[in-house]
């Protein structure tokens, strides 16, 4: 039970984690994980050498404990964890582990005289309250997953049943459930989770689905990585036949039902949801406006598929930004506010999706809030903190 006095203790430590919160967060991973290494297939270890995951954690406490008093200000953000603790299958017998790892992590990097034994229990109190709304949230979706047509609970296993090469670093990977039944229908922007063993160790990762719902297979597209274990395995090793094993559908970032013009802007492999997106939207007379920024021609994936469909829906216009001018290319060098002040409709009264490296999203940002596009209609999907993209 969360009292007030607990309350008050928590708001009080806020300057604290404003100060230390990524010191604090990254020595609580490797608390985490070398006194738990059961929980260590959850987390993508790249994220914790460049640090994205500590300053995720950070933040995501941080906004925990600023409004401890009013947890209905935390908006999208637990709704966000859900679907992230559902794609990866986190249950309830987690928690405990996590949570002694954290007030561990407290006690050891603020030391005695700051983490009292007043703001341990505090911040288990906390911790406590947090774990009993995800919890409960996190068994409403593994339900709805499980009664859904086509659904399920847990690992199900699948069948690769064709691969595409993309571009030079983008490869799609097509699945049919091995059970011959029919498969849950996802939302346009929402990701898979797909597990392997990689050197030797269960891995889990996201990887966004990039074709419509159809209720009988999943396609992921999934962009080599310098260094990334999974994707480098996919790409050399998963071919046509083998086995892998799937997670049901998750993930907030979705599109909304709307007659507004519709603006997709992608870079990179940041194209893989839009293209779900877009597919749903051309089932509409709803005006599209697809964007995409690639280095160059050869990463550029999926223009022939692009090209084809403005061809055959007349509400859709597509424009391509290549950061190396090569012919073929609309722009050259980056998205820029005046670019996309020529290539949105005249109105700004549009809703826009946008997704792709940090810095890409960063600017996309700042220029549909400079080019009047209405805060409430710009929708993007990042895991970092909120501050990175301001």
């Amino acid at each position: 039970m969360l009292s007030h006095e607990h309350r008050a203790i928590i708001t009080a430590t806020v300057p604290i984690l404003k100060e230390g919160g990524e010191t604090l967060t990254r020595h609580f991973y490797k608390k985490l994980f070398s006194e738990y290494p059961q929980v260590l297939p959850f987390f993508n270890q790249a994220h914790q050498h460049d640090g994205h995951q500590q300053r995720a954690l950070a933040n995501s406490i941080l906004m925990y404990a600023s409004n401890i008093e009013r947890l209905e200000a935390l908006g999208p953000l637990v709704g966000t964890i859900v679907n992230k603790h559902v794609s990866l299958q986190i249950m309830p017998e987690h928690y405990p582990l996590v949570g002694a790892a954290l007030l561990g992590a407290i006690r050891e990097v603020l030391g005695a005289e700051v983490a009292t034994d007043a703001v341990l229990e505090a911040w288990g109190a906390a911790y406590g309250q947090l774990a009993d709304i995800l919890i409960g949230a996190e068994k409403q979706a593994y339900d709805a997953n499980a009664n859904a047509e086509g659904g399920w609970r847990g690992a199900r296993e699948f069948k690769v049943v064709s691969t595409t090469v993309e571009s030079d670093e983008i490869k799609s990977f097509v699945f049919a459930p091995a059970d011959g039944g029919k498969v849950l229908a996802f939302q346009p922007g929402q990701y898979i989770t797909i597990v392997q063993t990689v050197d030797g160790q269960e891995a889990r990762r996201q990887y966004s689905l990039s074709d419509v719902s159809n209720g009988a297979t999943y396609r992921i597209s999934v962009k080599r990585e310098k260094g990334g274990k999974m994707s480098n395995h996919l790409h050399d090793n998963v071919n046509v036949g083998d086995s892998v094993t799937l997670f049901p559908p998750a993930g907030a970032f979705t599109l909304v039902e709307s007659d507004k013009p519709l603006v997709l802007i992608s870079g990179g492999v940041g194209i893989t949801p839009t293209l779900a997106m877009l597919g749903e939207a051309l089932r509409t007379k709803r005006p599209v406006h697809f964007i995409h920024a690639a280095r160059h021609a050869r990463v550029h994936a999926f223009r022939k598929h692009i090209d084809t469909l403005a061809a055959q829906y007349p509400q859709l216009t597509r424009h391509y930004v290549y950061e190396h001018g090569e012919e073929g290319a609309d722009a050259t060098g980056y998205i820029t506010q005046d670019i996309l002040a020529d290539w949105l409709p005249q109105s700004r009264d549009v809703d826009a999706y946008f997704l792709g490296p940090t810095p890409f999203m960063k600017a996309v940002k700042s220029h549909l809030r400079g080019l009047g596009v209405p805060e409430a209609q710009t929708h993007y999907e990042f895991f970092g903190p909120a501050e990175a993209l301001q």
